[in-house]
């Protein structure tokens, strides 16, 4: 298939997969706080849970776990696919396959929902593991984002 798109179609496409992986970062900050809360939640006696789970933090949690994995996903792809079409090919490199690892790492984390639903803690336990090690590479992730976008930019 030959997709011709316009240059300037071409040139601000770069930009979708970064935008959207800004807004994913700061998204999975705000579930790690929400997961945060719901454990704060689970371990709260008395007036202090009552409180605690009129914030509804587990709900929060779950919904807002949905449109990070979606946005993970199609962001990923995303990025690939313009990679593609602006190069004609993929670059293999770190950037890319840690890429790779982070959407691998969250699909494992939300199958573990229904274990949690039913009160394993070995399911709660990996699920805030792999959490945190997807945020450590999201993190380093941004930073190799960054210097690509400057690439681009430099190149233009």
């Amino acid at each position: 298939m030959n997709l011709e798109l316009s240059p300037a179609v071409k040139y601000w496409l770069n930009f979708f997969h970064p935008l959207i992986m800004w807004v994913l970062l700061a998204l999975s900050l705000y579930a790690a706080y929400l997961g945060l809360q719901v454990q704060r939640t689970r371990n709260a006696q008395g007036e202090e849970k009552k409180e605690l789970i009129k914030g509804k933090y587990n709900v929060k949690h779950y919904q807002i776990g949905s449109v990070i994995l979606a946005l993970m996903v199609a962001g990923a792809v995303g990025g690939m696919v313009v990679t593609y079409i602006n190069n004609g090919k993929l670059f293999v490199g770190a950037h890319l396959i840690a890429g790779l690892g982070m959407t691998s790492l969250i699909a494992f984390s939300a199958a573990l929902s229904p274990f949690m639903q039913k009160g394993a803690n070995w399911a709660r336990v990996t699920h805030i593991l792999l959490n945190f090690v997807i945020l450590g590479l999201f993190t380093w992730q941004a930073i190799t984002g960054v210097q690509i976008v400057q690439r681009i930019l430099s190149n233009a």
